[in-house]
């Protein structure tokens, strides 16, 4: 019995002597102490200001690697049985993280500095200049607008999903049909959508609709010549290309409301418009929600259609911020300056999504 007691025995925190827990303590600061000074010192050699001469970056990413192993044989040390169990998870965590930060940190670096591919200089630290550009930068303050009225435009892209969810879910001939027709658009890339519709069947001389224009009046049919009708051209065929995608979430949610309810309030006198508004919206109010949060989320990233139909023109009028970081590096090779505007893009959307996400919570939280 005292041989099965010994193999059932379970290390735990009890029984980890002082010295054992000092070891691992030690292990685990000793590490990162030194992670953090070889991270310091290839900072300081990155940015020009001491002159060590590490070719790259491996010296950190072997300090961070030797900090993971060390803190989690710290674990075990420290914790015995419950810091053998942290192993199944915190060497994922680890990779995550390095996954996540190492990029971050990099292109902070890289934000501020001045690095254009085609100058011979390479890449130099030059403090808030990119900073101080982006400030006086018109073009991108456009292209912040434009992103205001790009994503003002899913208010109309919610209704017409909506409408046509309604419709879906009624019992109507063919219901089928329209349901795989409806969804066809987000079949397509918008890739795809750009050169078939923007490319081909708006082209002003000899696309079908720039025809269709002229035989019913329209002498000079151009849907790209004019900053507003680019822009509103723009927005309808992004918007025909993912309202299928707010429409099939919303039908889901239609199809998923109690029979009970929508049933008690039309004995009730609550039909038509009347117990759509007072039934049938608040119970879909989560989905809604839902549906509008991920479709924010895409168009913050349109970029596709607009580098391929219109360039950001005319004169950047068509432009988002994602379009206009992607010619920053493709067209004027300046790495430098349009990674700060895609750090500075990526802090305003953290910002603007957790304030919506906040929003969205006490606008669906059950009312007593």
């Amino acid at each position: 019995m005292s041989g099965q007691g010994d193999l059932l025995h379970v290390v735990t925190s009890d029984d980890i002597s002082a010295t054992r827990r000092r070891a691992g303590r030690a292990l685990i600061w000793g590490s990162a102490g030194l992670l953090a000074v070889i991270a310091l010192l290839q900072t300081l050699d990155q940015t020009g200001m001491v002159e060590i001469g590490f070719a790259n970056w491996r010296p950190t990413l072997y300090a961070y690697m030797t900090w993971a192993v060390c803190l989690c044989w710290g674990q075990v040390l420290i914790r015995g049985e419950q810091g053998k169990r942290v192993l199944f998870v915190l060497p994922a965590v680890l990779f995550v993280v390095s996954l996540v930060v190492f990029p971050l940190l990099f292109g902070l670096g890289i934000a501020f500095s001045n690095w254009n591919l085609s100058s011979p200089d390479g890449r130099q630290f030059n403090g808030l200049d990119n900073l101080r550009q982006m400030w006086a930068d018109p073009f991108y303050w456009n292209a912040l607008k434009n992103m205001v009225w790009y994503t003002l435009a899913i208010a109309v892209e919610y209704t017409i999903a909506f409408g046509m969810a309604l419709l879906l879910n009624s019992q109507i001939r063919a219901r089928k049909f329209f349901r795989v027709a409806f969804l066809m658009p987000l079949m397509l890339s918008p890739v795809a959508v750009s050169w078939m519709i923007g490319k081909s069947m708006l082209e002003p001389r000899f696309g079908p609709i720039a025809r269709l224009a002229r035989w019913l009046g329209w002498d000079n049919p151009a849907f790209f010549s004019t900053p507003e009708m680019a822009r509103f051209t723009i927005m309808v065929m992004d918007a025909w290309t993912f309202i299928p995608f707010m429409m099939i979430m919303l039908l889901a949610g239609l199809q998923a409301l109690p029979k009970e309810v929508t049933e008690a309030a039309r004995v009730d006198g609550a039909s038509g418009w009347r117990g759509f508004w007072e039934v049938t919206f608040p119970l879909m109010l989560p989905v809604s929600v839902t549906a509008i949060l991920i479709r924010i989320i895409f168009k913050l990233k349109l970029a596709d259609i607009i580098i391929n139909v219109t360039a950001g023109g005319p004169g950047g009028a068509t432009d988002s911020v994602t379009s206009f970081i992607f010619r920053e590096y493709r067209d004027r090779s300046n790495v430098g300056y349009g990674t700060l505007l895609a750090m500075v893009y990526l802090v305003i959307i953290v910002i603007f999504m957790t304030v919506l996400m906040k929003l969205a919570e006490r606008w669906t939280r059950p009312r007593t």
